[in-house]
């Protein structure tokens, strides 16, 4: 099983998708060697060093935390149904109620526009908000994405510079 990593006071929560069987393995987020989450936060300015997935708690000295849209583990995203999406936006909705972090990051176009029934979703900040948190659309940084580590990284960091605007 794998927990969410939340806390009252984060500046981000990033939200994947499901857990991949690597990760439902170790039982830490985006466990599999090809996934590029850690370095992509790291190189953002997220983090402060690179985290290995076992370090996942030491996102909570960031104020970042992670959370998933549905529990079930599989090899890859696509095999969760629009059923699953929605029922774990939902509940998704309601972790965000409880915590109220600066911001939420989606990780997939289109798991936010699933989840949140959105079309035409762009990249970066949304329009809807969940109380006081910003809903933003980052990449997934899957290996199974084809974006360079330089876009992931680029898409990453617009979030952290705004979050530094706003003095989070």
């Amino acid at each position: 099983m794998i927990n969410d990593i939340l806390a009252p006071g984060l500046r981000v929560v990033f939200c994947g998708i499901n857990p991949g069987k690597s990760s439902a393995h170790t039982g830490f987020h985006f466990a599999h060697p090809g996934n590029r989450f850690w370095k992509v936060i790291y190189q953002a300015g997220f983090t402060d060093r690179l985290l290995k997935p076992e370090e996942e708690q030491h996102l909570l000295d960031t104020r970042c935390g992670i959370t998933m849209l549905v529990e079930r583990p599989t090899v890859q995203a696509s095999e969760v149904n629009l059923h699953e999406v929605r029922s774990g936006g939902r509940e998704l909705v309601k972790k965000i109620e409880d915590y109220q972090p600066a911001a939420l990051a989606i990780l997939g176009k289109q798991a936010y526009e699933q989840a949140f029934s959105q079309r035409g979703a762009k990249w970066g900040k949304q329009s809807i908000t969940i109380g006081v948190t910003q809903v933003w659309v980052l990449p997934n940084p899957s290996g199974l994405n084809r974006a360079t580590l330089d876009k992931l990284v680029e898409a990453y960091r617009e979030l952290d510079e705004a979050l530094m605007v706003r003095g989070l």
